[in-house]
């Protein structure tokens, strides 16, 4: 019968946890932000409404230190601009973040961009929106109220 050695025994089990440690950090790393959201911007959400066949398909992600991402792609018009506001359902209100275009179609948040602890708490409050802007519809052809997760 062999003897198992006490120090080998402990270094098995702390390659075994370190592992399994590590193995769940990289399957954390490949899965999407708890704080991201897919957002489905609709003309019927804009104030007043609006009719359109334009779409947008992307993520918004306001993290709890208040750095924000915004990646969208608009199809179905030609888009001027986008923005995220302050303002709840129905309401109309202030640009808080302007978004940059990029490509025809394409925006994104600025590098670096942040939400004031102010607008944070108005975003987990649910009084946040996106809209994008088009010739047609200067004050928002399409929009999606924002919730704060």
């Amino acid at each position: 019968m062999s003897v198992i050695d006490p120090r080998q025994l402990l270094i098995a089990v702390a390659l075994a946890g370190a592992s399994g440690i590590l193995a769940s950090c990289a399957q954390m790393a490949m899965s999407p932000s708890m704080t991201e959201q897919q957002v489905a911007l609709s003309g019927a959400n804009e104030v007043p409404p609006v009719t359109t066949a334009g779409s947008v398909a992307g993520t918004v992600d306001v993290k709890p230190d208040r750095s924000v991402t915004v990646n969208i792609t608009v199809t179905g018009f030609t888009p001027t601009a986008a923005h995220i506001h302050e303002a709840g359902a129905g309401a109309i209100g202030p640009v808080i973040l302007p978004l940059n275009k990029v490509g025809d179609n394409r925006f994104v948040a600025p590098e670096g961009a942040k939400l004031t602890e102010s607008q944070y708490k108005s975003y987990k409050a649910g009084n946040t929106y996106l809209n994008v802007h088009s010739a047609k519809n200067a004050g928002g052809e399409l929009r999606a109220q924002l919730k704060g997760n």
